[in-house]
């Protein structure tokens, strides 16, 4: 039985494959030790505290890459980013010209993934000041006068722009995606850190919950592994066509529809609406009119993240919103038009409109089952810390999942590029 770390243990040997790695390693260094380069005027310690109590800014710390809850000059990370792609993939539906652009091969790619980076900068700046603002309110920075803050923006800004162009190193030098290796490297740093606080407040009545805990993760890791490669195989058949004396078609493939399409992507929009209501509350509480005041108060009692309302809705979101990705990013009616174009089709079902049909009720099953496995990752911190009382090692489900995803792609890309070397080699001779 192969291992998972077998496709490294061969690339180690093979002499550009170990340089790739060698490469990954170094930038990967680099990001953490600039990590804990902190932003002056900061209170670590009351920063921490207010990380612990929002899932929020849990999760933006997750894709961070760590850097958020140190307050360092990246700390607002690979967000930015990352909010810039949703955009540009929004604008895809929207205007037909950027779809044409990405459908242009290498440089329509490139060209896309530049206007990503220039929009990337002015979100930057704006989430360095929207930081600076909840750090004020929160009493956990000073109020600075108008040339620090924004010496404190433009720094912030430069260390986006600086985690992106690692990023891109290691797609363009390393191994992996570059930006989810910058996130995967933020998240597993982050883990002894974690064991050791859990192991420093445990006691002995709680060693069966630890136990029960690492069940746990072992079922949600081979969960994740399973809904991440499991697709639905559609049969393809093409006709056959005669030209002059050859015969052409006849062959069968087959299109493969995932199961989770959409990613993790549901889990970020979904947390970002999901704690909206609380954040406005926590701040019109105060307000002078007693209604606005009294409705503010049930907000914020009742959205609790360990509650069973807030659980419900943001379980409900990540299901509404699994959908919705997938109808962005998958096309049917489009799928079936490339068939048909070819001269496929699929067995019993006729071309064009049927097939976009046949598959849109397929998708719309299959994303079913996507869509509930992820809205129990996104509310397992709040199930596993309600079993098992234990609230410093609390399962983060969209940790595990990025984790996952990051290594079961990592692992494939090494194993396609030893593929590609055997197929070189064997050219040679």
């Amino acid at each position: 039985m192969n291992s998972i770390l077998d496709p490294i243990k061969n690339a180690w040997n093979i002499p550009d494959l170990r340089k790739k790695i060698l490469f990954t390693a170094f930038v990967i260094m680099v990001f953490r030790l600039a990590a804990f380069i902190p932003v002056p005027g900061v209170d670590l310690t009351a920063l921490k505290r207010l990380f612990t109590e929002n899932e929020l800014l849990s999760l933006l710390d997750i894709f961070s890459g760590g850097t958020l809850i140190n307050f360092s000059i990246m700390a607002v990370g690979l967000n930015p980013y990352i909010n810039a792609s949703i955009i540009f993939q929004l604008l895809m539906i929207v205007f037909p010209k950027l779809e044409e652009l990405s459908k242009e091969g290498e440089s329509g790619r490139q060209k896309l993934n530049q206007y990503t980076r220039f929009l990337s900068v002015p979100l930057a700046a704006l989430q360095s000041f929207g930081m600076y603002v909840l750090l004020e309110n929160q009493k956990i920075i000073d109020p600075l006068n108008p040339l620090f803050l924004t010496a404190m923006i433009v720094t912030m800004t430069a260390g986006t722009i600086f985690l992106m162009w690692l990023g891109e190193l290691i797609t363009e030098h390393g191994i992996g995606n570059g930006i989810s290796m910058l996130i995967f490297a933020g998240i597993v740093a982050r883990l002894p850190v974690v064991f050791a606080q859990t192991t420093a407040i445990v006691t002995s009545t709680q060693l069966f919950n630890i136990l029960i805990f690492g069940t746990v993760a072992v079922v949600v890791v081979s969960a994740i592994v399973v809904i991440n490669e499991a697709t639905r195989q559609i049969t393809i058949q093409y006709a056959r066509r005669v030209r002059g004396n050859k015969l052409y078609g006849g062959q069968a493939t087959y299109l493969p529809l995932r199961v989770n399409q959409a990613g993790v992507i549901p889990i970020i929009f979904a947390v970002s609406l999901i704690l909206l209501p609380s954040m406005l509350a926590n701040y019109l509480v105060a307000f002078p009119n007693p209604v606005v005041s009294s409705i503010s108060i049930w907000i914020r009692d009742h959205f609790d993240p360990a509650g069973l309302l807030y659980n419900f809705v943001y379980f409900s979101l990540v299901i509404g919103f699994t959908y919705f990705y997938t109808a962005v990013t998958f096309n049917p009616t489009k799928i079936a038009d490339e068939i048909k174009k070819y001269g496929g089709f699929i067995p019993g079902i006729r071309p064009g409109k049927p097939t976009a049909e046949y598959l849109n009720r397929i998708l719309t099953r299959i994303t079913l089952a996507g869509a509930v496995f992820l809205g129990l990752i996104a509310i397992l911190p709040s199930l596993t810390r309600s079993f098992t009382g234990i609230a410093a090692l609390t399962v983060g489900g969209t940790g595990i999942l990025i984790v996952v995803s990051v290594v079961l792609e990592t692992t494939k890309q090494l194993e396609a590029m030893l593929v590609m070397r055997n197929y070189e080699g064997f050219l040679e001779r």
